[in-house]
């Protein structure tokens, strides 16, 4: 009988299983006692009872241990300077989605080299990064692209997010329903808020799907809901950090009682132009209109903002790379190659501006 399955693969090759991983590199007291603040202050952020501003900032993507423990470090010295008045999480992205093709992150292709995928190794190296940050101290956040890595890194993570490739996924809305931590999702890529707002309905109600156990088992999925899914603004055909496309969102928001009535704002992609340089200025714009002041103009402060996201490494910019070619003993690691960011002495400015105005 001709075979009609699998016409097109190449090769199957089983990988880590999630109890594996978790073996490995199991969690300590000081990186559990992490997670479970990071969401805790988190949560209480976004329910408005605790009226700091949350600001996730952090490279594009993560290319090396070194330069995310580096940036970690350092975040963690300035969470202590402005602790009263911010709660910092960094941004640490393993998962790149691609419009077409290109480098996917460390956990598809940990040596970047379009060749190798050690898959293994990947989901190694981002466990251990994850387990090195919250033992220093540090809340992580993630985009959360495959269901395979969410299995293996989400207790680990303080915040997820839903790009706005996938917010319209009915299996990324799913998954989010039984995540542990807060997630936001970004508006459509063209600027569409009601994609998000039915995420987030969808994400907020008991789902059953088709997921995996701890064994990588595929199993049927009883989620409870998730009720801290929340708005994240990243732009569209035209950025929508003012205060007209804000007022908008919450307008539409108010719609759904049941939803969280907050907003965070992401400084970066479409909201500055893919420029990184005016992430400064988005921010500044946002933070105006949180507190309602400028200069002893006052304006009235705007409560659903609570908090914002930067795009941000060590060095500024981006540097060249061609995937397949650029070897990757021959980048920066403190420098992005995927969004051009900003570096780390403007984004430490931006930080301890904000938190002698809050």
């Amino acid at each position: 009988m001709e075979k009609t399955y699998d016409l097109n693969v190449l090769e199957r090759s089983p990988i880590i299983t999630p109890d594996q991983l978790r073996a490995e590199f199991p969690m300590t007291e000081k990186a559990t006692q992490t997670v479970l603040d990071g969401r805790q202050e988190i949560k209480n952020i976004l329910d408005g009872k605790d009226n700091r501003l949350l600001i996730i900032t952090g490279p594009c993507s993560i290319i090396s241990r070194r330069q995310a423990l580096v940036y970690g470090g350092r975040l963690a010295e300035l969470q202590e300077k402005v602790k009263k008045t911010i709660k910092l999480v960094m941004r640490v992205y393993f998962e790149k989605p691609r419009t077409n093709v290109g480098f996917k992150g460390l956990i598809s292709d940990p040596h970047m080299d379009k060749k190798t995928f050690d898959i293994d190794d990947g989901l190694r190296k981002a466990r251990k990064i994850l387990m090195d940050l919250n033992e220093m101290g540090v809340a992580a956040g993630t985009e959360i692209l495959s269901q395979t890595a969410a299995e293996r890194l989400s207790g680990l993570t303080s915040w997820a997010c839903i790009g706005a490739r996938t917010t319209e996924s009915q299996n990324h809305r799913e998954w989010a329903s039984a995540f542990s931590m807060p997630v936001g999702f970004k508006n459509g890529t063209d600027g569409n808020l009601d994609t998000a707002i039915n995420a987030l309905l969808a994400t907020a109600t008991a789902q059953v799907f088709v997921g995996n156990d701890p064994y990588g088992v595929t199993s049927r999925v009883f989620s409870r809901g998730n009720r801290y899914g929340h708005m994240v603004l990243r732009g569209g055909k035209r950025p929508n950090y003012d205060p007209v496309s804000i007022s908008e969102t919450c307008d539409k928001l108010s719609k759904h009682p049941s939803l969280l009535q907050s907003i965070i704002v992401d400084c970066s992609h479409k909201n500055s132009g893919k420029d990184y340089r005016k992430q400064g200025e988005v921010f500044n714009h946002v933070l105006i209109q949180k507190i309602g002041h400028t200069n002893g103009v006052h304006i009235k402060p705007n409560k659903a903002i609570c908090g914002m996201m930067l795009e941000s490494n060590l060095e500024a910019g981006k540097q060249p790379f061609v995937y397949g070619e650029t070897k990757k003993e021959d980048l920066n690691p403190f420098v992005s190659i995927t969004d051009a960011c900003l570096g780390w002495d403007e984004t430490e400015d931006i930080i301890l501006a904000a938190h002698r105005l809050l």
